[in-house]
Formats: C-alpha cells, structure tokens, sequence
C-alpha cells in the first residue's frame, strides 16, 4: 500500500511547559511539540522546522507561547514535518480589505481641509490665558515654582 501525504493542522496547548522550571521550558515545548507529532502521526522519524523553532524561542527561554498553531505533513517515508500553520484568506475576504484601505484614504483628503480652521483656534487660546484675572496666574506660578524646588531638593539628596 502508497500512503499519499496527509496533512492536519493542530493547535498544540504547550500549557504545561509553565510546570518545568524557568530556564528550560523552552527546551520542553520543543519536545512537547515532538511527543504531539509522534502520537497524532504515528511516526518516530520527526523534522521541525525553523520557523516553528523560532516562534517558540522568540521571547527567550523562559516565556515560550502557551499555545502554537501547526501545520504536520507525513511523507511516503514516514517522516513528519512540522511547520508554521499559515491561513489562506479566500478571495472574497481579500477584496472586502482593499474597499476600506480605499475609503480611509479618502477621509483623510477630506480632513485635510478643515486644518486650516485648527490653526485659527490655536491663536485665540494664548489671548485666553492672557484674560485669566491675576489670582489665577499667581496660583499657577506658585505651583510651578513649588514643582521645581521639590525637584530640586530630590536631585541634592541623591
């Protein structure tokens, strides 16, 4: 009997990985990972690729992900090959993403134009905090002036 190749995708719960101690539970996914290939293939002669080797040690030894999506295909051979599972997107789907990119770029022309109100508004705050009766401009500068000096005694005691 020729056995075709078969593929599945798994998401493999690397969960337990968190009961083994810290600096090796990078070294345990990976061959948590293994062990979930041997079992759903049937198969001891096991290939993982790089890709997925990187998607686990990407945040280093002791953070690996608590779960990874793969993609495992089994030879003629025998052999397994565990690799990144990638989505394809259907057609449609595709077409419904390039609508809204088109539509953001045509709100964005059209706040472009008002810009020049914005800067209208700006100039008339600065007269605003000019017409602040002086009780309040004193408060104000009092409050700084105490910022600064805290500052300042923080920075002679270190």
């Amino acid at each position: 009997m020729s056995q075709e190749t078969v593929e599945r995708v798994y998401t493999i719960n690397l969960g337990k990985v968190l009961l083994s101690p810290n600096n090796q539970r990078a070294k345990r996914a990976i061959n948590m990972i293994r062990e979930f290939a041997i079992h759903h293939m049937k198969s001891e002669d096991i290939k993982i690729e790089e890709d997925v080797s990187h998607l686990v040690w990407a945040r280093g030894i002791r953070h690996p992900p608590r779960k990874i999506r793969v993609k495992l295909t089994k030879d003629d051979d025998g052999t397994v090959l565990i690799s990144k599972y990638q989505e394809e997107k259907p057609k449609k789907e595709e077409a419904l993403e390039k609508k809204p990119k088109q539509q953001k770029t045509e709100k964005a022309e059209e706040k472009s134009e008002p810009v020049p109100e914005k800067k209208l508004e700006t100039k008339e705050e600065p007269k605003a905090k000019q017409e602040k009766p002086k009780k309040e401009q004193k408060s104000e500068k009092k409050s700084e002036e105490k910022t600064k000096t805290k500052s300042n005694v923080k920075r002679k005691k270190k």
